[in-house]
């Protein structure tokens, strides 16, 4: 495939054979929809998250600086916190923010979550098994991960509402979305919401501590290990990129899942498999579909040659159905050995929120097939999201036998 394709074959349900043939035709393609470079081989994907002296992260702030004074006041909000946000800074302030933040999210404090995210997934499902139908995104996915951000926060939970409506907000300008002519307005507005929210939610924790997150940052912020405009920024980030993904997995997982019977019998048989169907779940159909990266020097690639300033798409959508690295990639396998996925990144960039995503979905997916006896899709007709970076539906009906909980 040397000619061009359209983005639309990207966010729709089956992404995946227009992926296969640009990675076995042209795996290093120039985009002129896109203006960057689309890279869909593995090796290549990797590479562009690991290589950050090539492909920088920092990507954000030279969008901001290109715009005209005008178009940049419109994005006030969006220019002044999301170039702080961990994933597009670069060391040293990559180094000193993720040091700061490291701790709360390790895979030893999720020990101490474990407990009560089982009690809340299960809450959750309460409120819909007797209807015998849900809307899994609105019902469940985009509730379980933002309730427990929120308890994280020390922040009330009955704001869920109001932030998730921000986030999706936001998701049209993070997500490339290319439908939406009013995207950057309304992501503004979102940032601009959530800016409000966590400014005050800070003033509060400021008069009255408490053990949560959002008061550690407080303290990092008086030890001089992060600004005050990063504190809020990775606030904004925490709720947005701890919801938006970890639902889409959830979401993703459990379409995979119904559409492979045998597996969804073998998960809810052996519950012991959540890890690795989690995993099969973040290869096959997961909520990450391209990483964007900006180049740092002239480089040759496929006999191409890459250019300073230039973008690059790493598809990780692609390179985890690389037949070069997964044996048989088209095949959903809860079981599969040596599953190394791209989808939380690479190297310094590595997902800071990976353990708590994991521990969700493992949590989630096994108790979702367990408790919902005859799960089925109630339509195969998916609105997926446009966007090339995120990767989910925009809901989720589902059908099951109605069950009466004990009294």
């Amino acid at each position: 495939m040397t000619g061009q394709f359209n983005l639309k074959e990207l966010a729709t349900a089956s992404p995946y054979p227009v992926l296969a043939q640009l990675r076995e035709a042209d795996p290093v393609h120039w985009s002129s929809e896109l203006k960057g470079w689309v890279l869909t081989r593995y090796v290549d994907v990797k590479n562009a998250l690991e290589d950050g002296a090539t492909y920088s992260a920092s990507r954000m702030q030279p969008f901001f600086d290109s715009l005209s004074e005008e178009r940049a006041e419109k994005v006030a909000m969006l220019r002044r916190y999301i170039p702080l946000w961990l994933v597009f800074r670069a060391p040293p302030d990559h180094t000193r923010l993720r040091q700061a933040l490291r701790s709360p999210l390790s895979p030893k404090a999720m020990l101490t979550l474990r407990d009560k995210v089982v009690d809340l997934v299960d809450q959750l499902i309460d409120g819909f098994i007797a209807r015998g139908s849900a809307n899994l995104m609105e019902d469940f996915a985009l509730q379980l991960p933002g309730l427990v951000i929120l308890d994280m926060l020390g922040a009330p939970r009955g704001d869920l509402q109001a932030l998730t409506h921000d986030t999706n907000e936001l998701q049209l300008f993070l997500g490339q979305a290319q439908g939406s002519r009013d995207r950057y307005a309304r992501a503004d507005a979102g940032a601009r919401h959530m800016r409000d929210y966590f400014v005050n939610l800070v003033a509060s924790k400021r008069i009255t501590p408490g053990a949560d997150l959002t008061t550690m940052l407080i303290e990092s912020s008086r030890n001089g290990a992060m600004s005050e405009d990063e504190l809020i920024a990775y606030c904004i980030l925490l709720f947005f990129g701890g919801q938006e993904t970890t639902a889409n997995l959830i979401g993703n997982g459990l379409i995979s899942l119904i559409r492979h019977p045998a597996e969804l019998k073998k998960l809810r048989d052996r519950p012991e498999l959540a890890r690795s169907a989690t995993a099969e779940c973040l290869r096959y159909n997961g909520p990450i579909g391209a990483v964007v990266r900006v180049v740092s020097r002239d480089h040759e690639l496929c006999g191409k040659t890459i250019r300073a300033g230039e973008r690059v798409f790493a598809m990780v959508s692609a390179a985890n159905r690389d037949p070069a690295q997964f044996v048989d990639p088209d095949k959903f396998d809860i079981e599969r050995a040596n599953n190394r996925y791209l989808t939380y990144g690479q190297g310094i960039h590595f997902c800071l929120g990976a353990p708590l995503a994991n521990l969700e979905a493992e949590i989630a997916l096994s108790r979702l097939v367990t408790r919902l006896d005859g799960l089925a899709l109630a339509t195969e007709e998916l609105d997926w999201r446009d966007g090339l970076n995120m990767r989910g539906v925009t809901a989720l009906p589902l059908l099951f036998t109605p069950k009466q909980l004990a009294a």
